[in-house]
């Protein structure tokens, strides 16, 4: 016989920036954030790698390597810019998916504002169950989203699961400094003057404060290389960004 569950029962949490939070309140809160900075996030990216990104996403989607026979499911895939940088570098088809509406409108706008309409769709789709069948697709990316999600090893596991076998996955993420004297000054930009700005530039420094917490709250290259493995990928491989301020994981289901 179960046993009922009893009603004080300590009820299962997980991280907001350094907060605990209900589990099933993270997604609504990591919303809030990004229908808050949508139309800002390209500035609030640029606020947040002094401009670095850019040439971090050119170094990830050389590693993607495009092709006209590939396709590419880009999960957490905001404003488009790894779509739009896929398609421009000669990849096939593409997929656009976004949990946030706010933030898929965006990058929606700016891809058919560009002229990218053919072998193009768009997806609002929960990374951690996707509405798509087994071996749907070669590619799989996600760039600065994978920390925001609740359920890191669903991501990962549904990442393999819509990948074709020969198939890849790649993360861009922020992730922990392996250079030491740079954490110092790390620290300072991102809990002393990246909230500033977010107030200044976004009027919003809450979410700013959220993000550059949520950095410190991801696992570490080594953690999530592990997980990448436990969900079966193979040939896992890091590539530290600036000193690990950033990071490409890879890995392929075989």
């Amino acid at each position: 016989m179960v046993a009922a569950m009893s009603d004080n029962a300590p009820q299962p949490t997980t991280h907001f920036g350094f907060r605990d939070v209900p589990l099933d309140a993270k997604k609504p809160l990591v919303r809030a954030v990004f229908d808050s900075v949508a139309r800002r996030y390209d500035v609030m990216n640029d606020l947040m790698s002094l401009g670095v990104h850019r040439l971090w996403k050119q170094v990830f989607v050389s590693q993607l390597d495009p092709r006209p026979g590939r396709s590419l499911l880009d999960l957490a895939g905001g404003t488009g810019d790894i779509t739009l940088r896929w398609l421009e570098g000669g990849g096939g088809p593409a997929i656009l998916s976004d949990i946030n509406e706010s933030m898929l409108a965006v990058g929606r706008e700016r891809l058919l504002g560009r002229g990218h309409v053919a072998g193009l769709s768009f997806l609002v789709a929960d990374a951690e169950m996707l509405p798509l069948p087994d071996r749907a697709v070669d590619t799989v990316s996600m760039a600065f989203g994978l920390r925001n999600c609740t359920d890191k090893d669903a991501v990962l596991r549904e990442a393999r699961r819509v990948l074709r076998p020969g198939g890849r996955f790649l993360c861009l993420e922020f992730s922990a400094v392996q250079v030491a004297a740079l954490a110092p000054v790390y620290d300072a930009w991102s809990f002393k003057v990246l909230p500033r700005l977010g107030r200044v530039v976004a009027r919003d420094a809450e979410s700013y404060q959220y993000l550059a917490e949520s950095i410190r709250m991801h696992p570490d290259q080594a953690t999530l290389a592990g997980m990448m493995g436990r969900a079966g990928f193979e040939r896992v491989r890091v590539r530290n960004l600036a000193g690990g301020i950033a990071a490409i994981h890879s890995g392929w289901r075989l």
